[in-house]
């Protein structure tokens, strides 16, 4: 299965502004309950969208600079970003067929 990987505020510019494919980045916090809630289906649609999108998770408490950047106040917050810009996001908990329909609006 796909992992996803994590990324810093160190890493996000290579890892997703750059990235050749779509990328879907979760950010969450370690105290956030939400947040352990969609961990699994993150999961799970990482090995859904192998190789079709790239998935991230980011600590918000050790990566601010990201976190502000993109004016995140409640997680978890979902983003998606294809070609450097953000498509779209998702904050809170969401079913995974809400998931998917972002994912699939953006590639298609």
């Amino acid at each position: 299965m796909a992992k996803v990987k994590e990324v810093t505020d160190q890493s996000f510019e290579s890892d997703v502004i750059k990235s050749g494919t779509p990328v879907l980045v979760d950010f969450w916090a370690p105290w956030c309950g939400p947040c352990r809630m969609v961990a699994p289906i993150v999961e799970e649609l990482a090995g859904e969208y192998e190789g079709k999108v790239s998935f991230y998770k980011l600590n918000t408490d050790e990566n601010p600079g990201v976190s502000s950047r993109y004016g995140i106040r409640s997680i978890p917050t979902l983003m998606v970003f294809k070609g450097g810009e953000m498509q779209g996001q998702i904050v809170g908990f969401r079913p995974k067929s809400d998931l998917k329909k972002r994912l699939d609006a953006v590639l298609g």
